[in-house]
């Protein structure tokens, strides 16, 4: 028997390897609060988008929560936009999304997410990262000096990948799962 395996059946007997084997499993404790995690950046995101798209927000201060929405997402993440004007879906970066939704002509914009639910379980993929879809209805409202100018409801499936994450606390070595967001895209825009 070679050393490793004797190390190995050591940790076993001594309570010590189911610990440091399941932490790369996701537990059904730990998938909660990964799904509540998921949920409360989808929810972040809602508030993010609401104070760019206002009007009364200050160019620096939309920049600086343009930041903060930016780090949701993994890199080269698309964002789908749509109206009820025309059946075609534009995907736009993130980065070039939140400026478009600096620059909408309204004085403010309310966007509402509601109804968001997983419609893909979380699935392990070869490289150790977990991906899953979670849908969500966006209430979209923008306002005009009149009152309100345009609405719809469009629904979105948001692409999560959730990755295990190392950083040190005091000089001890912590790992902790992560949710980072993906592509918005759109499957259905109707009015409201």
């Amino acid at each position: 028997m070679s050393r490793k395996s004797l190390i190995i059946i050591a940790l076993v007997l001594s309570g010590i390897a189911p610990v440091l084997f399941a932490q790369d499993n996701v537990t059904p404790q730990r998938k909660h609060a990964i799904d509540s995690l998921a949920l409360e950046k989808v929810r972040d995101l809602s508030k993010y988008i609401s104070i760019i798209g206002d009007k009364g927000t200050s160019f620096s201060e939309a920049s600086r929560v343009i930041k903060r929405a930016d780090e949701l997402f993994a890199t080269g993440s698309k964002m789908g936009v749509s109206t009820l004007a025309s059946p075609a879906v534009n995907y736009f970066t993130v980065d070039n999304y939140f400026k478009r939704l600096m620059a909408l002509n309204y004085i403010k914009v309310k966007i509402d997410w509601y109804s968001i639910h997983y419609i893909s379980d979380l699935e392990k993929q070869p490289d150790g990262k977990y991906v899953g879809v979670v849908t969500i209805y966006q209430r979209f409202e923008g306002y005009g000096a009149e009152g309100l100018k345009y609405t719809d409801v469009t629904k979105k499936d948001v692409t999560i990948y959730v990755e295990k994450k190392h950083t040190q606390i005091n000089g001890m070595p912590i790992d902790f799962w992560d949710v980072i967001l993906g592509d918005m895209k759109v499957t259905e825009t109707k009015k409201q």
